[in-house]
């Protein structure tokens, strides 16, 4: 991911539920864009947030072994603007995990204002379907999800236990 739509992570439970946190600034150049004098977060980049957080997620459940991607929108629904100042609340609850992918369901709160609510689902790719091109650095992902402080958080499924750092990347 070249871009985050994502501060970090409040709450992850593997494989179940998670919650990040994006705080909306000024500072940031998309706010410039969108729209001239009346600067809002694009619904655009809190889809991509939402995936973020839904589609890492998933993805560490399979302890990297899968390239998750999103593959469809199936529900997104806005009920007002988020400004600078603002800071997103983002919850994840996965509804099923199978072989070729999962669903997920998301809102975006703001304190305790409901802002959208989304259903997506997010399929695995196939190894062949890049060739030799590879979509990331495995220490990239690694140093991504700590900087997102999942494994400082994080919780197995059980919701108690503390989560453990996959095989993928112990060194």
């Amino acid at each position: 991911m070249r871009w985050y739509w994502i501060d970090r992570y409040t709450e992850f439970v593997r494989g179940t539920r998670a919650t990040a946190v994006k705080c909306i600034s000024l500072a940031e150049s998309h706010m410039h864009d969108h729209f001239e004098h009346f600067p809002i977060m694009p619904h655009s980049l809190v889809v991509e947030g939402i995936a973020q957080t839904g589609g890492l997620l998933v993805n560490e459940m399979n302890q990297c072994r899968e390239k998750v991607v999103l593959a469809k929108l199936q529900k997104a629904v806005f009920h007002c603007e988020a400004v600078p100042g603002d800071v997103l609340t983002y919850r994840v609850e996965v509804q099923y995990l199978n072989a070729s992918g999962a669903a997920i369901t998301a809102t975006s709160h703001i304190g305790d204002k409901l802002h959208a609510e989304f259903e997506m689902m997010f399929a695995y790719l196939d190894d062949n379907e890049f060739g030799d091109k590879q979509l990331f650095e495995l220490e990239d992902y690694k140093h991504l999800l700590f900087n997102f402080h999942v494994y400082e958080i994080g919780k197995e499924a059980d919701g108690v236990t503390p989560i453990s750092i996959p095989d993928c990347f112990k060194d």
